[in-house]
Order: structure tokens, then C-alpha cells, then sequence
């Protein structure tokens, strides 16, 4: 009776560990809406997850949506988290693509640059890498890659939201210096990839790549 009861025990403690790690994975804590699971196999905003190598590396098809601190659904809507992924300050962007595991990481400038290669150039990168609907205008890109580049929009760092359906802007992990970083983003109006830098305050999609 004795070595039973110690055997219920041990499968209740490990039964309550389990669900306190999948918890920990899932919601992060922080932020608002539910979380999903922190593997490539349902890290995207499809839920596909799925990867494509473009450049030598191998990338997210879906822009992160793993709830973490310091991470939105645009406009606070649960929902557009489902179709856009969630929007992270930098120093979020990076820790997040670390949950994905061992040889995850945010792109750096020169991943950008190695992927705009690989799909035209900057000048026709936009047009190939864009989804083909949801674009504001009918500026919708051909997907001839498999990227399906969406427009989430962004976050300021006060916390208002803008352009949702008109950009798509995603962090690079490559500081610019005095609280910057760079990242990259397309437009609705033509069909070019674009760098800039940023508040690492602001809020902005995320693409993970694998080495």
C-alpha cells in the first residue's frame, strides 16, 4: 500500500510539472491574447509553422506569434494576432526567437540582405516576397517564394498602433546605436524592400531564421 501511494504521487508531481512547463511556454506572460506553442511546427500566424530556405538560411513562412512581455496584437485585438502575428519591442523580438530552440535567432541586416538576393534584389524583393491579398490597394505581391510577407502594421512606443494593410515591418537583431535597431519593411505602393533603424521601444513583426 505504501510503495502505491508513493507511485500516485510521483505521477501527480510529474503530471503538475508538465502542465506548469507548457504553461510557461505557451503564455510568457506579458501582453495580451493567448499564446501558442514555441516550436516552428506552430510559431507562425497561420499556425503552419512551416520554413522555407531562402539565402541560406532557413526561415519562418509565418511572422512570430508567441505571447511574450512586451508583445501586442495589433490594436489590442486578439484576432489580429491570428492573421498578422504579434508585434514585439527588439530586445522581445529577440528573446522570443530564442524560445523556438537551439539554432533559432533574429536575422540580422546581413540575412536581410542575403534573402532580398535570393528573391531579385531590393528593387523586386517586395513585389516577390508580399502575399498576394490583404494588401491596402491592391498593392499585393506574387508570393513566388513562399515568404507570404503580411502588413501587420506596428506599434509605437507609446502605444498607439498605425497601417495595418498598408506595411509590413520586421526586426533585424543588428543595433544601429542610441537605443536603435534596424529593420526592414515593405509597402503597399510599390515593390521594394526597404531598411531603416527604430526605437527598440517600438513594436514591429518578427521572422526567425535557422542556421
Amino acid at each position: 500500500m505504501e510503495l502505491r501511494l508513493r507511485l500516485v504521487r510521483g505521477r501527480r508531481l510529474l503530471a503538475l510539472a508538465l502542465v506548469a512547463g507548457a504553461a510557461l511556454l505557451t503564455g510568457c506572460g506579458g501582453g495580451d491574447g493567448g499564446g501558442v506553442g514555441v516550436d516552428p511546427g506552430n510559431g507562425g500566424n497561420g499556425g503552419s509553422g512551416e520554413t522555407v530556405l531562402l539565402g541560406g538560411k532557413t526561415w519562418m513562412k509565418k511572422n512570430l506569434n508567441v505571447q511574450t512581455a512586451d508583445s501586442w496584437c495589433y490594436g489590442n485585438d486578439a484576432s489580429n494576432c491570428a492573421k498578422y502575428g504579434r508585434l514585439y519591442t527588439w530586445s522581445a523580438a529577440v528573446s522570443a526567437c530564442r524560445l523556438l530552440g537551439s539554432g533559432w535567432r533574429l536575422p540580422t541586416r546581413a540575412d536581410w540582405d542575403a534573402l532580398e538576393q535570393a528573391v531579385g534584389g531590393s528593387s523586386v524583393a517586395g513585389r516577390n516576397l508580399k502575399s498576394t491579398s490583404g494588401w491596402y490597394d491592391n498593392g499585393n505581391g506574387t508570393d513566388g517564394y513562399g515568404f507570404t510577407a503580411l502588413p501587420g502594421g506596428y506599434r509605437y512606443s507609446g502605444g498607439s498602433f498605425g497601417y495595418a494593410g498598408n506595411y509590413g515591418l520586421w526586426w533585424t537583431a543588428t543595433e544601429h546605436g542610441g537605443g536603435n535597431a534596424y529593420r526592414r519593411y515593405v509597402d503597399y505602393y510599390d515593390d521594394y524592400v526597404r531598411e531603416y533603424y527604430n526605437d527598440v521601444g517600438g513594436g514591429f513583426s518578427v521572422r526567425c531564421v535557422g542556421d
